[in-house]
C-alpha cells in the first residue's frame, strides 16, 4: 500500500502543479471558467492556483516530510471538494465533476495512506 500511495502522490504533484500553473498564468480557458461559469472573480482563480501549487510542493516534499504530504493531501481535498460543489451550483452535472472527484479521491487515498503510516509509526 505504501508504494500505491506514492505513486498516487506522484501523480498528484504533477496534476496540480500543472492545474495551478495554468491558473496563475491567466489562461484564458481559465479565465472564462472561473468567471463566466462559475461566477467568481477571477483573483479567486489565483488564490486556487497559489493553493493548488503550493499544496503540489508540499506532496513533494512529503517524501522526506510525510507529515507535509498529510497536510497538502487535506489541503486538496479539501480543493476538490469545492471544486466539485461549484461545478454541482454552476449546474454542471456528474459527467463535468468527474475529474474533480476522481482528484477528490486520490488525494483522500494519500492523506489516508499517510495518516495510518504516521499514526503506526511506519
Amino acid at each position: 500500500m505504501k508504494w500505491v500511495v506514492r505513486i498516487v502522490q506522484a501523480l498528484l504533484t504533477l496534476v496540480f502543479l500543472l492545474a495551478g500553473g495554468m491558473k496563475l498564468s491567466g489562461n484564458p480557458m481559465q479565465v472564462t471558467a472561473f468567471t463566466e461559469i462559475y461566477g467568481y472573480p477571477v483573483v479567486f482563480m489565483y488564490v486556487v492556483g497559489v493553493i493548488e501549487v503550493l499544496a503540489a510542493i508540499g506532496l513533494f516534499i512529503g517524501y522526506w516530510k510525510p507529515k507535509v504530504s498529510l497536510y497538502s493531501a487535506g489541503l486538496l481535498a479539501l480543493t476538490m471538494a469545492g471544486a466539485v460543489l461549484t461545478h454541482f451550483q454552476a449546474g454542471q452535472g456528474l459527467a463535468e465533476s468527474v475529474a474533480a472527484l476522481i482528484l477528490l479521491a486520490l488525494a483522500l487515498l494519500v492523506f489516508f495512506g499517510y495518516r495510518s503510516s504516521l499514526q503506526t509509526g511506519s
